[in-house]
């Protein structure tokens, strides 16, 4: 039963807080007051996707296997301002909660291998008829067609077969090994928000739902968007290290004395030319300019050298007011703290339900008219059974 599953507790008196406050604000508009989301996704693409969502006013719900745990220690940031249930999916009276839910909540989004959501008695054709204007988003790593749909795999798999890895990298080392998920967030999550929010414009002027069908392959192979015409128009070979913006020139990263790195994007002559003043080479302004490939090897490794005279902290002076486009390879500490970062914003304190704070990442979209909510960090799961589900325990 439902009821079996929920979790005895002393009351929440920072939940009850809350509650109190959020009826008080209730005429607060967002920029996605009233859309209601159900989520039944897992790791990182579709929670990332829905805790954008909820940052910019969405109403998720997370629908969890009454198992579940957050072995990777991110749930408390993807699952940020999210309510939490619990349900056991392949029990009869959770598939009926799910059914229930579906007629309020007019948003599902799930992550499993496709059919399972079908097997389950879940699918978009069976909720559909429960609600008509359900707009039910499925992210896969394949897609729902084509001989690789029910196949597994994991970021590195998507972005290899969409032929991004294929010239990434070196020619000595080969493909480069990416500290972020590439196919997991802008291939998965943003086009999964992308679509969402392109059939919610479409209900509102229809009033029909639709299915989405993302496939993380897919949305990573469009990805390809600069490159691709050189091969497809052009017929060039993609190869590491051939091409403007992937080694092939001197828009690359340089060691310095200390072993950091700097950045350099000086593409345009302007910058070029900042770029050889501060790095006190003007004379290699005129090198720079030529086309031939001797003379772009040159230029590089003519750059190379100058940033190895010095270490980081001296570069990052000299690059301190220049508009070379050259930046500091910063850790992840010291972006935190960067001076652009901190006027932005981009890291904010959430509630944590505790009495205390937690800092997280903030919602990085900024507009006139809105200012994100950030109600709590993530739930455990199924603290909002009682809440939620208490229509069932009668």
């Amino acid at each position: 039963m439902v009821t079996a599953i929920f979790e005895k507790r002393k009351p929440d008196f920072n939940r009850l807080k809350y509650l109190i406050a959020r009826k008080g604000r209730c005429a607060l508009m967002t920029l996605l007051t009233n859309l209601k989301v159900l989520d039944f996704s897992t790791l990182l693409p579709g929670p990332f996707a829905t805790l954008m969502l909820a940052d910019l006013g969405a109403d998720v719900l997370k629908v969890e296997r009454p198992a579940a745990g957050d072995s990777w220690g991110v749930n408390q940031y993807l699952n940020r301002s999210k309510q939490s249930i619990t349900l056991d999916l392949k029990q009869s009276d959770s598939i009926e909660a799910v059914k229930n839910l579906v007629k309020e909540y007019d948003i599902v989004l799930e992550q499993f291998r496709p059919g399972v959501m079908e097997r389950l008695g879940l699918g978009y054709e069976v909720l559909k008829q429960i609600n008509p204007k359900l707009i039910y988003c499925s992210i896969t790593g394949f897609g729902q067609t084509g001989p690789y749909k029910d196949r597994p795999g994991h970021d590195i798999n998507y972005i290899s077969i969409a032929g991004l890895s294929g010239y990434s990298g070196t020619q000595k080392d080969g493909p480069a090994k990416n500290g972020t998920q590439i196919a997991d967030l802008a291939g998965g999550s943003l086009h999964a928000i992308i679509g969402i929010l392109s059939a919610v414009i479409y209900r509102d002027r229809t009033g029909e739902g639709q299915y989405i069908d993302i496939s993380m392959t897919d949305c990573s192979f469009a990805l390809n968007a600069i490159s691709a015409p050189l091969n497809l128009q052009g017929g060039m070979e993609l190869e590491p290290e051939k091409l403007m913006l992937n080694g092939g020139s001197f828009y690359d990263f340089y060691e310095t004395k200390d072993g950091r790195y700097f950045s350099v994007g000086s593409l345009e002559p302007p910058f070029r030319k900042a770029l050889c003043e501060a790095i006190l080479k003007p004379e290699l302004y005129e090198l720079s300019l030529s086309r031939d490939a001797e003379s772009g090897s040159r230029f590089k490794t003519a750059v190379q050298r100058a940033f190895l005279e010095k270490n980081f902290d001296e570069w990052k002076e000299i690059f301190a007011d220049s508009e070379a486009c050259v930046e500091p390879v910063l850790t992840f500490t010291e972006a935190t703290n960067h001076p652009q970062l901190k006027e932005r914003g981009m890291i904010v304190e959430i509630p944590d339900g505790k009495g205390s704070i937690q800092k997280q990442i903030a919602c990085p979209i900024k507009t006139s008219v809105f200012t994100p909510d950030y109600k709590h960090t993530g739930l455990k799961p199924g603290q909002s059974n009682e809440e939620v589900l208490r229509t069932f325990n009668r």
